[in-house]
């Protein structure tokens, strides 16, 4: 008997070692949003995943290990055992020239923060509400740490929910009389006068070159609804005042629009900013307000791209589906009309003429604009409860932000298109 177990012990034994786990990402997978924390884990226990791009939704290929089996059991990811015959087959038909698949090293965890302000605000993050569900760790890091130097020691950073105008997020009209409102001001006003400066405005400028620098020195910027066009405005208006009294106490510039300089930007060009304070908009940018697309027809359209020639939105366009549900948000999308013609759309209303996923290089580095506020949550409001994704575990919209926290593990040869 002893030595039948000892036998059974070495057969499997050899099983596992002769064998991979196969985290499928097609719509057998019961949690897709857990198993980019399972493939994020490995990494960080210095176990390599392969990312079989285009394979069943963008499927996860691990060494079988033991306790990489047991994880993906306790977060209840879905998983099949496959021989090392069937790797082989799977490898060499994700390989062959017509086939739009390919299979992409992913050798370590990127190091991830998330540019927020400490106090609590009245609106939650879709990225820090999909990194605790994933179980992905992540470090909050806001202008001091990013003009003190912090952003070396992170691959991705993504901006949360900001206005980097200077303009408080437009609340003025709705919320200027809130206590958080007020505490905002207070806090932005006193962190401008530590670093030097007279105005937020020029406190955020500085944040958003510094975050420029970054991204062309090899980091990956990503960023959600108002962090993208705010982001691109305070750019094109250095040197620019473009608030009003009501954000920092004195005029705007008679003539900031024809001053504007659209070189400075990532993404945008020739748009024209909205000097209204009263008004929830910072620019025409966004499409919010003039879209006509009724809630049971949002869907926007992600692009196929070649896996073996363009890897990069290739990885940030895995998914189940290729058609996915819109959501709004301060910024809900983008005017194609205003989008520069370097920049990579990778996702579309195309009736609608509006752009919701961008993509472009800067240097060394990448960044990816995302519109709306949570994909989950199709007219987010301040004050709104967090969406709990223990109820959306399959969310195509949430995969988008997945796709872009991993990739930068993959290895750099790989990513030279």
């Amino acid at each position: 008997m002893n030595k039948l177990f000892v036998v059974v012990l070495i057969i499997l034994s050899l099983y596992t070692y002769s064998s991979s786990i196969l985290i499928p990402m097609d719509n057998s997978q019961k949690d897709h949003l857990k198993s980019y924390g399972i493939a994020f884990w490995t990494l960080q226990n210095n176990v390599e995943v392969k990312w079989l791009l285009n394979y069943r939704g963008g499927s996860f290929l691990i060494k079988n290990n033991t306790d990489i089996e047991n994880e993906c059991v306790i977060r209840g990811i879905s998983y099949e055992i496959i021989a090392d015959v069937q790797v082989g087959q799977i490898l060499s038909n994700i390989s062959q020239n017509d086939v739009n698949m390919d299979a992409v090293k992913l050798e370590k965890a990127p190091k991830i923060a998330v540019y927020s302000p400490k106090g609590k605000q009245p609106w939650d993050d879709a990225v820090t509400l999909v990194l605790t569900y994933a179980e992905i760790p992540y470090d909050v890091i806001y202008d001091s740490e990013i003009l003190d130097g912090k952003l070396k020691d992170y691959d991705w950073v993504h901006l949360h929910h900001e206005d980097f105008t200077g303009q408080y997020g437009k609340f003025y009209g709705a919320y200027h009389n809130t206590p958080w409102y007020r505490e905002q001001m207070r806090t932005n006003e006193a962190v401008a006068q530590k670093y030097g400066f007279q105005k937020v405005s020029q406190l955020k400028l500085a944040v958003a070159k510094t975050l420029k620098a970054y991204v062309f020195n090899g980091g990956f910027l990503f960023a959600m609804c108002s962090a993208t066009d705010s982001y691109d405005i305070a750019l094109a208006a250095e040197n620019i005042d473009i608030c009003t009294a009501e954000f920092d106490y004195d005029a705007i510039d008679p003539h900031a629009q024809e001053k504007l300089d659209f070189s400075k930007t990532l993404a945008f060009k020739a748009f024209k900013i909205v000097k209204n304070p009263y008004e929830y908009e910072y620019s025409n940018i966004d499409v919010s307000k003039t879209r006509k697309v009724p809630k049971e027809n949002d869907y926007f359209s992600l692009f196929e791209f070649s896996a073996k020639w363009d890897p990069i939105p290739t990885m940030l366009c895995q998914n189940h589906t290729n058609l996915v549900k819109g959501f709004m948000g301060q910024t809900t999308a983008f005017n194609k009309n205003l989008i520069k013609s370097s920049v990579l759309i990778m996702g579309e209303n195309k009736s609608a003429n509006e752009a919701r996923y961008i993509h472009g290089t800067l240097g060394k580095g990448t960044w990816t604009f995302y519109g709306g506020h949570d994909p989950e949550d199709y007219r987010h409001f301040v004050y709104d409860k967090p969406t709990e994704l223990n109820l959306h575990p399959n969310s195509a919209g949430y995969r988008l932000i997945l796709n872009n926290v991993l990739f930068p593990a993959a290895k750099k040869k790989k990513l030279k298109t």
